[in-house]
């Protein structure tokens, strides 16, 4: 019986929860990037490479709902930080994995869940996360659904640190330095402007 594609065991999940302060205190998901919102750049990229689509948001929830996925809400009250939005994606999630994206880093690579997922089968490890020229990216990450109860200890024990939790777990870390330009957040109105004249310029003929 032929091997089912990995692919086919993850959730793709776009993180879009946060406070957006260096946004002006605006929803960064919805903050438009080349006539598109940011959050619809990275759900395009994951509807190529996994099962099914969620995006983790905690207001402008009709709007976000807009894109035809599952919305779902951190479980405290206000912005808790990625931490929580992991864990709200990872306890409602209906396979074995997560795949995890910031909203703000919105060119999402088209084989980010292939390179994640044969780092975590190679290594046997339940969280895998990007690292580019030594820098670590731990909210792009690749993350057995399983870990929602542990993670949810984690945050009931005041860890904050994405970083420090997956750290506590088996985890493999995957250079993608030579893709390093898909990693970049876009923290500024003036940083979306720049990374929109840069589409602009990629598909000049």
């Amino acid at each position: 019986m032929p091997k089912r594609p990995m692919s086919e065991s993850i959730t793709g999940a776009v993180l879009a929860g946060g406070e957006g302060r260096r946004m002006g205190g605006i929803d960064k998901g919805l903050v438009p990037l080349a006539g598109k919102p940011l959050v619809a750049w990275a759900l395009d990229a994951l509807r190529g490479q996994t099962a099914v689509q969620l995006i983790n948001a905690n207001r402008s929830l009709d709007d976000y709902r807009g894109f035809g996925v599952p919305v779902v809400s951190d479980s405290g009250d206000g912005f808790q930080g990625p931490l929580a939005g992991m864990h709200a994606v990872l306890a409602a999630a209906q396979t074995e994995w997560v795949l995890t994206v910031p909203c703000d880093a919105p060119r999402v690579p088209a084989d980010l869940a292939a390179r994640l997922g044969q780092a975590v089968t190679q290594a046997d490890a339940e969280i895998a996360v990007v690292e580019v020229d030594g820098r670590m990216h731990p909210v792009h990450a690749l993350t057995r659904a399983e870990l929602a109860d542990d993670l949810a200890a984690a945050i009931a024990a005041r860890e904050r640190k994405v970083l420090y939790w997956q750290q506590s777990r088996r985890l493999v870390v995957v250079d993608c330095s030579d893709i390093a330009y898909a990693f970049v957040n876009v923290n500024t109105p003036e940083q979306v402007d720049a990374l929109a004249l840069e589409l602009a310029d990629e598909v000049q003929p």
